[in-house]
C-alpha cells in the first residue's frame, strides 16, 4: 500500500468500534479510532473508581481490533480473570492502567499498549478530560454512563445529556478529524458510547469543518430503556441534535434479519431489531446505504465477563467496510 490510502477516522466506543476497526484495518493504515471517555461500567469502572484512571475498556478493544500481533497476544489483552481479587478485569483493562498511573499520562498507556499489540493505524481518547455522562430528565438526574443504559425510567421525551465536568476535544482528535477523507460514527450504544463522544466541546465545530463525508453505521437492535421503537432515522436524528442539523451524509443500515431462536432470545429483554421507515428516509437529506449486513458467524461471549452483558447480533464488518469505501 502507498501513501495515497484514505485516510479514515471511526468514533465511538464498545463493539461497535471494534467491528468495524477490525474489518477496516485490512483496507488502510491511515485509521484513526477516536474513542469516548465517559465509559464506568464493569472492569472500566471499578478501575476509574478504585485508582481514578481513565476509562481503559473502550481504548483496549480498539487497541486490540487494530491489532497484527499473534493471536495469543491480542487474547492476552482480552483475557478475562474468571475469579478471585481481579475477577471480571480484562488483562488489557490493567494493562493500561498500571502505565497510566505509572507515567501519570494515559496517552502514554495507549501508546505503549499499541506498540505492544503492534497496531495498525492509531487510537486515542477522544479527550484526555476525566468526566461522566449525565442525563437530565426534569428534576431528575442521572449520573454515570452505566446507569443511564440500565436502568429502567420512563423519560419525557428525548434525553437531555451532558458531560460533566464538560470535556474538551483531544487536539490530536481535532487533527485526525481535519485530514480525514471519511469520518465513520459506528454502531453502538447510542446514549452510552457515541452521545458521550459526541458531546466534546469542539467535536461539532470539527466534523462540520472536516472535508471529509460522514457516515453513521447504524445500530441493529434496540435497547427497552432509551431507544424503544426507534427507527433509522430516529438515530439519525438524535445524531444531529447532539452535532448539528444535516451534519451526515450518509447512513448505512441493515436490512437483514437475525436468525429466529437470537430473535427469540433478545426478546427476552424487551430488545428488538431497528425498523426501517422508508417514507422517512426518502424524506431525509442524507443518503442511504442499504444491504445484508449482519454477521453469520457464531457469536459467543466471554464466560468470564462476569461483570456486563454483551450483544451476539453483530455486524459482518466486511461486508459494511466494503460498502463504505466505495464512498471513496
Amino acid at each position: 500500500m502507498t501513501s495515497t490510502e484514505p485516510k479514515i477516522v471511526v468514533i465511538g466506543g464498545g463493539t461497535g468500534s471494534f467491528t468495524l476497526l477490525s474489518a477496516l484495518k485490512n483496507h488502510t493504515k491511515q485509521l484513526t479510532a477516536l474513542v469516548n471517555m465517559a465509559d464506568d461500567g464493569g472492569s472500566t469502572g471499578l478501575l476509574r473508581d478504585e485508582l481514578g484512571v481513565l476509562p481503559p475498556g473502550d481504548i483496549r478493544q480498539c487497541l486490540v481490533a487494530l491489532s497484527t500481533a499473534s493471536d495469543e497476544l491480542r487474547e492476552l489483552f482480552n483475557y478475562r480473570f474468571p475469579k478471585g481479587t481481579f475477577g471480571g478485569h480484562s488483562f488489557g483493562n490493567l494493562f493500561l492502567s498500571a502505565v497510566e498511573s505509572m507515567t501519570d499520562d494515559f496517552s502514554d498507556a495507549v501508546r505503549i499498549a499499541g506498540d505492544v499489540l503492534r497496531i495498525r493505524g492509531r487510537v486515542m481518547p477522544v479527550t484526555l478530560d476525566d468526566c461522566q455522562l449525565v442525563l437530565q430528565d426534569g428534576g431528575h438526574k442521572i449520573k454515570g454512563q452505566y446507569d443511564i443504559t440500565y436502568t429502567e425510567r420512563h423519560l419525557n421525551g428525548r434525553p437531555q445529556l451532558s458531560l460533566e465536568p464538560q470535556a474538551a476535544l483531544n487536539p490530536l482528535a481535532r487533527e485526525a478529524i481535519a485530514e480525514a477523507d471519511l469520518i465513520i460514527l459506528s454502531p453502538g450504544n447510542l446514549y452510552g458510547s457515541l452521545a458521550p463522544a459526541l458531546l466534546v466541546d469542539g467535536i461539532a465545530e470539527a466534523l462540520k469543518n472536516s472535508p471529509a463525508q460522514l457516515v453513521f453505521v447504524c445500530n441493529l437492535v434496540n435497547k427497552p430503556q432509551l431507544t424503544r421503537d426507534f427507527a433509522v432515522h430516529d438515530y439519525a436524528s438524535e445524531i444531529e441534535r447532539f452535532i448539528g442539523k444535516d451534519a451526515l451524509d450518509y447512513v448505512l443500515y441493515n436490512n437483514d434479519e437475525p436468525e429466529p431462536e437470537l430473535l427469540n432470545t433478545y426478546a427476552l429483554d424487551e430488545e428488538f431489531p431497528v425498523r426501517v421507515d422508508l417514507s422517512a428516509l426518502e424524506k431525509a437529506h442524507y443518503k442511504t446505504i442499504a444491504g445484508q449486513f449482519l454477521s453469520r458467524a457464531p457469536q459467543q461471549g466471554d464466560a468470564n465477563d462476569t461483570l456486563i452483558k454483551r450483544s451476539l447480533i453483530r455486524h459482518d464488518g466486511e461486508a459494511v467496510a466494503e460498502a463504505l469505501l466505495k464512498l471513496l
